[in-house]
């Protein structure tokens, strides 16, 4: 049974999704989740790229023990210098750089020939490895690279020190019978190959992303890159959760495995979620709130009498809780601190006793709650940024004859703002009060609301998405009201957008 590596990109290529971007904050605490999910290598973000990318990777390596730390380089030195610079006090780090290799990418965009094209990657990777021992090389665009000239770069790069050699499927061009034979043909043409991991980093233009990079690891790849929920540039990268699961489940098929703890896979995805404002597909495989539930009558009897009758994997195993009451407005604050504590969660007493008072506000409005509802109050306190602006009062009034109409009252800088304003809806009043208050000129790109739990008390989940100033940011609130829930997450991300003002200044 091979044990095979999960090198995990969500917070370097899953933020380059449009409108995903992470403050260092964030990306701290998604680390710290990784983490605990058991990953091998984390790339933390492109050192640089930005000053929150390099400040991001260094408190990473601060404060983040387990897995290997990594940071994304260009074939340049000054690239890998300053990846250096933001792994080097991590107790485990690792050097990633890359060029092109394709016949389209060196005439088009490099203007080089293949000869300086592998001149540059042996130079680089040894630069790299006079840093650290731990060097990896991606020949981007692999896929479409002559598979002759692709095994003479990659056995040169592992001649020049290269530790993992990465098969970048860049623009997911491949698919899966032609992935594993590429893969095959290197690890038969390549001499040096057993030097190597063998590793594959494939995207999801053509929805083929997680079949390619199992194909890959029945030819011999050892390391798959991934990202939470398969977020990424474009169509995404290959899914974290379903090429862990599908390995776990078909061993017989793979005869390999990973080191994750699948237990932590629901709560990875859920924080990425939360974090970056990207939704999951109801019917997405593993961590979709469909992927176990069933309606089909036949199905349902079926697994009345054996589970395994229409599941193929236990939810439990990934972590998704079965609906079920678990506390109500009589509980205790012990009861609720060791209910947090079999859910995972370790609160200071601050964070703990606002969860609790959120909690408590939430029982009384609603007759049962639910491990979601719980999960849902603690990422709101454990992601919450600085508040300049803050939900004091509101009143919404509205009928089938009557203009929508919102009194917002909230605390700006300090001090109590009040307006009224009409709007088409309760929600458009609401926010156009908001800003009339706080003199913010953002322009809404995306607004989502989904329900946490069942039934007409359901916690319900704003998702909201503000440009301004060219720049992108998302936030959430979740409330039993929605439009509570909809004034809250505006206002989230609002206070995240005055973060990001502050910290450019």
């Amino acid at each position: 049974m091979r044990t095979i590596k999960i090198f995990d990109t969500t917070l370097r290529d899953g933020e380059q999704s449009p409108g995903a971007s992470m403050n260092v904050d964030e990306k701290v605490q998604v680390a710290k989740q990784l983490a605990r999910l058991g990953v091998d290598i984390i790339e933390a973000g492109f050192a640089i790229a930005s000053q929150g990318d390099f400040d991001a990777i260094k408190r990473i390596g601060d404060e983040v023990e387990g897995p290997i730390l990594c940071s994304l380089a260009r074939a340049k030195e000054g690239d890998i210098k300053r990846a250096w610079e933001a792994v080097r006090d991590a107790k485990r780090k690792r050097i990633h750089t890359f060029h092109s290799t394709s016949d389209i990418h060196l005439k088009h965009q490099f203007r080089i020939d293949r000869d300086e094209a592998l001149k540059r990657s042996v130079e680089m990777v040894k630069y790299a490895k006079s840093f650290t021992d731990d060097v990896e090389f991606s020949p981007m665009d692999a896929t479409r690279t002559d598979i002759g000239y692709l095994c003479d770069v990659v056995e040169a790069v592992i001649a020049a020190g290269a530790l993992t050699v990465n098969i970048p499927d860049t623009v997911g061009y491949t698919i899966p019978e032609e992935f594993g034979k590429m893969i095959k043909t290197i690890t038969q043409k390549v001499k040096n190959i057993h030097k190597a991991v063998i590793a594959v980093h494939c995207h999801n233009d053509l929805g083929l992303a997680a079949a390619n990079s199992l194909a890959a690891v029945i030819n011999g790849a050892g390391q798959i890159e991934c990202t939470i929920n398969g977020i990424g540039e474009r169509a995404g990268n290959c899914s974290m959760e379903e090429v862990v699961m599908a390995l776990r489940t078909r061993r017989d098929i793979y005869n390999a495995d990973t080191k994750i703890n699948t237990e932590e896979i629901m709560r990875s995805s859920r924080l990425v979620t939360k974090i970056t404002g990207m939704s999951v597909q109801p019917n997405k495989a593993i961590v979709g709130a469909n992927a176990f539930a069933h309606e089909s009558g036949i199905h349902q009897d079926g697994l009345l009498k054996e589970k395994t009758t229409y599941e193929i994997i236990r939810p439990e195993t990934v972590g998704f809780h079965k609906t079920k009451f678990v506390l109500g407005k009589h509980s205790g604050r012990h009861a609720f601190k060791t209910k947090l504590a079999e859910l995972g969660f370790t609160l200071s007493d601050e964070e703990l006793n606002s969860t609790f008072e959120r909690f408590k506000n939430l029982a009384d409005q609603k007759k049962d709650i639910y491990d979601q509802d719980i999960e849902a109050l603690v990422s709101d306190e454990v992601t919450k940024v600085p508040e300049v602006f803050s939900l004091v009062d509101m009143k919404i009034s509205a009928g089938l004859h009557e203009k929508p109409k919102a009194m917002i009252k909230l605390k700006v800088r300090g001090k109590d703002k009040q307006r009224t304003t009409n709007g088409d809806g309760p929600v458009d009043a609401v926010y156009k009060a908001i800003t009339a208050i706080t003199g913010t000129k953002s322009k809404l790109l995306k607004y989502e609301v989904k329900s946490i739990t069942g039934g007409t008390d359901a916690l319900g989940e704003v998702m909201v998405s503000l440009e301004e100033d060219g720049k992108s940011m998302s936030g959430h609130g979740a409330d039993t009201d929605i439009i509570i829930a909809s004034a809250k997450a505006y206002i989230n991300v609002l206070n995240k957008l005055e973060a990001k003002k502050k910290k450019l200044k």
